[in-house]
């Protein structure tokens, strides 16, 4: 991660404050984001739940990372759920591209990996969205609670999984 960081302060020195050739929109955009991911991520880091780790594949590339979630308690008390977050140019404007790489038998997961957690949700009928105040460590926090409060067998994604789990408990 101090690599990235790193080469941020040497852009912005070579750059300097009035550069001559303003980067494009989309390289501004990239840039934001990127200046965005290295303050999250350290607070993300400072501030993991202690059933979660996550993972940097490569130091340069802060939008991508892998999350995985080893719950405590609860049903899924010590399976092991891996989580591939994918951040996009717009961000913070939109929220992050999460999917569950593990196959899950749960009420807010399908079989392919698609997540119901409004807070990942652009566009939220209850207000609860995505919004540019939001954070990595919001979206972590988040899935982390899918397996214990946040656990919603009443509007389910997977409606199958909650009907197993009402029937059979």
């Amino acid at each position: 991660m101090l690599t990235l960081a790193s080469k941020l302060k040497r852009d912005d020195g070579v750059r300097g404050p009035r550069a001559s050739n303003p980067p494009s929109d989309s390289t501004r955009r990239v840039s934001v984001r990127d200046k965005l991911l290295v303050k999250e991520v350290a607070e993300l880091e400072a501030n993991l739940p202690c059933t979660c780790k996550v993972n940097f594949p490569d130091p340069n590339k802060l939008h991508y990372f892998q999350l995985t979630v080893i719950p405590d308690e609860g049903y899924y008390q010590g399976g092991k759920f891996q989580f591939e977050i994918e951040v996009p140019d717009a961000y913070n404007m939109v929220p992050p591209k999460v999917k569950c790489s593990t196959r899950i038998w749960h009420p807010n997961i399908t079989e392919t990996g698609e997540i119901c957690l409004s807070l990942l949700r652009e566009h939220s009928i209850d207000g609860t969205g995505w919004a540019p105040t939001r954070t990595l460590k919001d979206v972590v926090w988040g899935l982390n609670s899918l397996f214990t409060d946040l656990l919603n067998f009443d509007d389910p994604l997977n409606i199958e999984a909650a009907e197993h789990h009402l029937r059979d408990k």
